[in-house]
């Protein structure tokens, strides 16, 4: 099977790239393809002619959509349509990477594939109107909504979490937002054998379990062996452009049904650590 990465530069493209054995890859970054170019793109797609396409390519910083709301709207939206339009060409399928943020988070019980989108803020619309317009171009793509994303190489929570508590006794983090955790690695294997099962349609893809910004960080920092004490805060005490969604769990209903069972986010955690040790990371990368 002939697969084409877009975004394979990225925290979870890097991590594709690893997991993806015993087919043909083609990886990507935004140097090899400005996905915001159709023209671009339509050349790419039609050099490789992959049986399937990752779209892994995203401005995924949610406070910068709010001030650079164009860019957020043509890499995430108009990049996305530009994917699925030179995918419908060639033939091929494609998975497009969305998010947790296309729910307001005004739910208690978790978030299924047919429940409606009702965006907050920039980076959460300019997702979710991506996952409209993938879908009336290609009734078959699949859209993989995942959320809470951390691994190594590149910026994340628990990365964040790890480097503050080198210098600091105390840290505070929130405890009124709750979501699924994804393991870029786990998270990686499943968009796999999603590829290879065919999937089409809205796929919820998270490491099992949820919790809280908080109770991420004290699992965390316990299973590093660190000393430094996380209290719990409030979400208004660390006022940011872009809202958050206070709770955005994710069905894992959608994912079972094609037979994949992702593991829990405690585990996830441990082999994380794990990996950065291996690699001898001490702190997150300043890029």
């Amino acid at each position: 099977m002939r697969v084409l990465i877009f975004g394979a530069t990225g925290l979870l493209g890097k991590a594709l790239v690893r997991v993806w054995r015993d087919d043909e890859i083609t990886a990507l970054g935004s140097k090899d393809c400005d996905v915001r170019s159709a023209e671009s793109v339509l050349r790419t797609v039609d050099k490789h002619r992959p049986d399937w396409i990752v779209m892994a390519a995203a401005y995924t910083d949610v406070d910068d959509c709010e001030s650079n709301q164009q860019l957020a709207f043509d890499v995430n939206t108009q990049g996305a349509l530009n994917v699925a339009e030179a995918a419908k060409q060639s033939g091929s399928r494609l998975l497009f990477l969305s998010t947790d943020y296309v729910f307001d988070g005004e739910k208690a019980t978790p978030y299924e594939t047919d429940d409606v989108r009702s965006p907050r803020g920039r980076y959460a619309k300019s997702k979710a109107d991506a996952e409209v317009g993938i879908l009336e171009i290609l009734p078959r793509g699949c859209i993989a909504r995942t959320s809470w994303v951390f691994g190594t190489g590149g910026r994340c929570f628990p990365a964040t979490i790890l480097k503050l508590a080198e210098s600091r006794e105390q840290l505070e983090v929130v405890m009124d937002q709750r979501g699924c955790p994804s393991y870029t690695i786990d998270l990686a294997r499943a968009i796999r054998e999603l590829c290879h099962r065919d999937a089409s349609g809205i796929v919820h893809v998270t490491n099992a379990g949820d919790c809280t910004w908080f109770d991420l960080a004290v699992h965390l920092l316990r299973e590093a062996g660190s000393t430094t004490v996380v209290k719990p805060t409030t979400t208004d005490k660390f006022p940011r452009p872009a809202p958050r969604p206070k709770y955005s769990v994710l069905s894992p209903a959608s994912l079972h049904r094609y037979g994949i069972h992702m593991p829990d986010w405690r585990d996830a955690v441990r082999r994380y650590l794990g990996e950065r040790s291996t690699a001898g990371i001490n702190s997150p990368p300043t890029e």
